[in-house]
Formats: C-alpha cells, structure tokens, sequence
C-alpha cells in the first residue's frame, strides 16, 4: 500500500478544507496538515514528529524566509517601492497603454524585489494602475484581467517563498544560484508574455494613449527617486560574485579560497537590499527608541502566517519522507506507460488546479516534493523540474475562481469578478501552464549553471 502517497493525499485535503471551507489561515492549516500525517507513521509517530521538527529547525530555508519576509516589509515601509513605481509610471506614461505597461513593471519590480504574494502585488500596483486604466478608456473588465494577471509575477520572479520552499525540496539537486538564475530568466518570459498581450489588448480594444494632468516627468521622477534604483545592486552584486565571469575570475586569482562558494543568495540578497534600502530611505526610519519600536513590533504579524507555514510545510516534508514518499512515486511513475511530455502536462495540471484555491506557498508546500519526485523521476533535470514548478504555482494570481488577486484587482476597477475568469485563463493560466511544459522539457532554454 502506497502509504506516503496516501498521507500526502490525507495532508492536502486537511490543508484545502481548513483553508478554503473553514475560511482559516494558512499557518494553522499546514500545522492540522502536519499532524494528519502523523498518524501513518504508526507507534513511530511520536519520534518522527520530533526529529521532523528538529530537522526543520536546522533548516536554512526557514531563516532565508525570515529575511525576505523582513525585507518586504522594510522596503515598503520606507518608500522605495513606491519612489520606483514613479519612476516607471514617468517613463511610460505617455506611451499607448501606459498604465498597463507601468502595471507590468511595477508587478515585476514588486516580484523581484519584495516577493511573494500575487494578492499584495495586485493591491499595491493595481491601486495606483487600475483608476489610471479606468480613466484612460479600459473597459473595467479588461483593467481587472491585466491586474490579476500580471500579479502572478509576484511569484514567478525571484526572489520568493515559493522558490525557497524548493530549493529546500530539492536538497543537493540543485544549487541556489542556479534557482535564482534559470527562474529569472523564466520570469522574464513570463514579463514578456504580459508586454505582448498589453499591446494585442490595446490593439483590440482601441485603447488611446491619454496624458493626465497629474503626469510628472521622467526627468523630475529620477532627480527626486534615483537613488531607490540602487536597490537592484542588492541581488545582481551577489549574484554576479557568485555566477559568471565575475565570479569566475575572483576564483582565478586563487585569493579567495572557498569563500565565494559559501555565499548564499537567499541569506545575502535580503540582507543587502535591506542595507541599500535604510540608506535610501533613511529620512524615513524612525528617530527616537520607541520609534524602533513601533517600526519592529508592526513588522511582527507579517512573520507569523509564513514562518508558521514554512515550518511545518518543512516538518510534513520531512514526515513523507520518512514514509517513503519518494518509493511510493517511483513505483507509480515506474509502471506509467506514458511520453514525458504528458506526465510533465499532468503534473502541471494538478499543480495549477491547486494553485486556484490557495497560495503558490501553500501550493507548492502541499504538492511540490511529489511533483518534483514525479518529475526527476520520470528524467526531467532537476533544475527544469523545479523552475516548471514554480511556474505553474505562478498561476495563482489568475486562476478563477478563489484566487485573492482577482477579487482585488476588481474591487479596484469596479468591474465585476466573473467577468475576468475566462479571459484571465485564455490569456494567462493556459499559456503559463504551457510555458512551464516547455521549461521542463527543454524547448524554453533557461540557463542551468
């Protein structure tokens, strides 16, 4: 009997009804789903709970998400999210669809910089974006689509818990850097993707370009907001030390040993942009103790959901595990008489399926190490295993009809919900999903060292 396969089963379904039906929190769902996969462990139960939870403690990923979570939060906090937004809507605003474009860029900027939440990243861009669209001549649906959609790419670039959630799957398959690297690249077809289909949706629409009066222009933009630009060097410095030909000729002059092997991007980056971020913003830290206070107590609530959530996603992992989860999937796949291609589209299905109701977190938390067992071992290289995944959670955003950034991006525009679902997987899920077939199989090169 496939035991582990049936606890991953039991270890969902906890997660999705406590979430979906019950309307709780995530963090308390993974902790319900972790304890439901105790008990086919047997009179063992007891002891795997423990060295699962020891295990997870020691856990570099835990940490890692610790940073970027804090990272977020600060980023925000002292405006240099919003100084960049300005910027782009400065650059763009003129062009036909400018208020798309900038939607774009804001939500890839969000993505790469503060990570995450396909939700947050379509309320932060759709509230500046979505009245611009509805006052430039987008019909409100349409205005509500591009959000949704485009707040996928809070997911689908790095850095993000998602991605860190496989790194730790995969273990010694794959290295952080290449991660970074080969999802970067993916995410920015995915940018691509949504600049295309701004433009077709202008085309089809007759949209117009319009001026506002508000309009400030590029020049006055990056003479008041240029130094919020040098948070990018936050992620390219360690990535450039770390991979390429930088990295490869600090390594040929033998003076630095095994040093730049020991950087780790997922610890590094947050630490650095937070660093740029507080020099940047600085006229926005507080000022006196009990401002730091404050600053720091307010940052609290945004560690819980996801620290909880990490942490007991990582000790159910290490639970499968111990059940023999990885046996259990060979055994299956093993007896599978199908092309790759297809297994790669089924196991693409089912994680968009799950990526409707809740999080690409939670999404890949509940079904990423299976899929990911399922994927290596049918002969997908580790590394496009792991980027396909993250792509296909990255439908989040758009996939109707439980999906947070949709009901966001609607509120915003007035348009009513429904009305976006089937464009939102016409135009979106079905070519995401078909993208993150493409990765997994090599045809879309993603770079993998």
């Amino acid at each position: 009997m496939p035991t582990a396969l049936i606890a991953l089963a039991v270890f969902i379904a906890v997660i999705v009804l406590w979430n979906v039906l019950v309307k709780r929190n995530m963090g308390e769902a993974m902790i319900l789903g972790f304890m439901a996969t105790l008990p086919f462990a047997g009179l063992d139960a007891p002891a795997v709970a423990v060295e699962s939870m020891v295990e997870a403690t020691e856990s570099e990923v835990l940490y890692a998400a610790a940073g970027f979570v804090f990272m977020t939060y600060f980023v925000e906090r002292v405006g240099v999210i919003g100084k960049l937004v300005r910027i782009l809507s400065s650059a763009l605003g003129r062009v036909r669809g400018g208020p798309a474009l900038v939607d774009v860029a804001a939500s890839g900027v969000m993505g790469a910089l503060a990570g995450g939440s396909n939700t947050g990243n379509a309320a932060a861009s759709g509230s500046i974006t979505g009245p611009w669209m509805v006052k430039s001549g987008w019909k409100r649906s349409r205005a509500a689509t591009v959000i949704a959609g485009n707040a996928g790419l809070g997911a689908a670039l790095p850095p993000s818990a998602s991605m860190i959630i496989m790194i730790g799957f995969a273990g010694t398959m794959v290295t952080t850097s290449q991660v970074y690297l080969a999802l970067l690249v993916a995410g920015l077809y995915q940018v691509v993707w949504r600049v295309i289909l701004t433009f077709w949706f202008v085309h089809r629409d007759g949209v117009r370009s319009e001026v506002g009066e508000d309009h400030v222009t590029l020049r006055s933009a990056l003479r008041t907001g240029w130094p919020s630009t040098l948070i990018f060097l936050g992620a390219l410095v360690p990535i450039l030390v770390t991979v390429g030909p930088l990295a490869d000729a600090l390594i040929a002059t033998g003076g630095y040993g095994e040093s730049l092997d020991s950087i780790s991007l997922i610890v590094w980056i947050p630490v650095l942009i937070i660093a740029i971020s507080a020099i940047v913003g600085w006229r926005e830290l507080p000022r006196t103790l009990r401002g730091w206070w404050e600053f720091m107590r307010d940052s609290v609530p945004h560690f819980f959901t996801i620290g909880v959530l990490l942490y007991f996603a990582i000790s159910a992992s290490e639970v499968l595990d111990r059940l023999g989860l990885a046996e259990d999937v060979d055994s299956i796949v093993g007896g599978l008489d199908i092309p790759v291609w297809l297994l790669v589209t089924l196991v693409g299905a089912l994680v968009v399926l799950v990526a409707g109701p809740l999080s690409s977190t939670a999404t890949l938390s509940a079904v990423g190490q299976v899929s990911l067992v399922t994927l290596v071992g049918a002969g997908v290289e580790p590394l496009l295993a792991v980027v396909a995944l993250l792509v296909f959670a990255s439908t989040e955003g758009a996939s109707p009809p439980a999906s947070g950034s949709i009901f966001v991006a609607s509120g915003i525009t007035g348009a009513k919900p429904e009305s976006t679902f089937i464009p939102l997987v016409i135009y979106y899920v079905l070519p995401i999903t078909a993208l993150g077939v493409l990765i997994a199989l090599g045809i879309v090169p993603v770079p993998l060292s």
